[in-house]
């Protein structure tokens, strides 16, 4: 995985000279602020919770405010990552170097990862609020977070395997969106369907289902294996259209 290293580096620079980052981080923060915000208010109004309902649960998985950050800033971290280079032909530079088609996509994907991660750190400071006006479970805090990353984690891949694919962002951004919103709608279908195979497909796949048990501190294995595949599958891809430009 030869030039790992330099190319996160390089990536993550230029996410951070250009406001796209910027933008996106202040977007972010302030609809997630909004988000704690109607939720803290909410339950600040009522006189009992129970065990398994509170700001933190509500926050991490009990709203619609949670899901479409999620189903835009992913595709709006990704959208530059291949399809810029490809327009611009800066790529061509980059596949002559001593890198490793691996090296170069792992290193694009995991600096958009490191953004999308530091973009949640300051909302570690919505918890710490509520822990100071009731108690709050650590686990279920961790939980949460987990489940944010690794749903986060499948999108970037997406998104960047709709880069690679376009040569222009804006075409990268909607493909990567619809893909993203096509999978959250499927997992709707859990709560429409009737028992059967396509209930079980739907309640698979859904990220609501999942954000609302990690939100519960319920770890299911089954589903960080299907987010590892949402990662795996679409990083493949991309590293055989990546290689496959060296012979063009």
């Amino acid at each position: 995985m030869r030039g790992f290293q330099a190319v996160f580096k390089r990536e993550l620079f230029a996410l951070f000279v250009t406001p796209v980052a910027w933008f996106t981080m202040t977007g972010f923060l302030l609809i997630q602020g909004l988000h704690f915000y109607l939720v803290a208010s909410h339950f600040a109004a009522q006189p009992e919770l129970s065990a398994d309902s509170g700001p933190v649960q509500a926050f991490f998985g009990g709203t619609i405010l949670l899901y479409p950050p999620l189903l835009i800033i992913c595709p709006v971290l990704t959208m530059r990552l291949f399809a810029e280079e490809r327009r611009s032909g800066t790529i061509e530079p980059l596949m002559t170097a001593p890198v490793s088609a691996a090296g170069v996509v792992l290193g694009k994907y995991c600096a958009a990862l490191f953004t999308y991660a530091l973009m949640w750190a300051p909302t570690l400071r919505y918890v710490l609020l509520a822990s100071e006006h009731g108690s709050v479970d650590w686990r279920v805090v961790a939980a949460g977070y987990l489940a944010v990353l690794a749903v986060g984690a499948g999108y970037l891949a997406i998104g960047t395997m709709t880069s690679a694919l376009s040569r222009s962002q804006v075409s990268a951004a909607v493909l990567s969106a619809m893909a993203c919103i096509g999978l959250f709608v499927l997992g709707i279908g859990e709560f429409i369907l009737p028992d059967g195979p396509a209930h079980d497909l739907c309640a698979y796949v859904s990220v609501w289902g999942q954000m609302n048990d990690f939100s519960r501190g319920i770890i299911d294995s089954r589903r960080l294996l299907y987010d590892l595949t949402l990662v795996a599958l679409p990083l493949y891809v991309t590293v055989k259209a990546v290689d496959s430009w060296r012979y063009e």
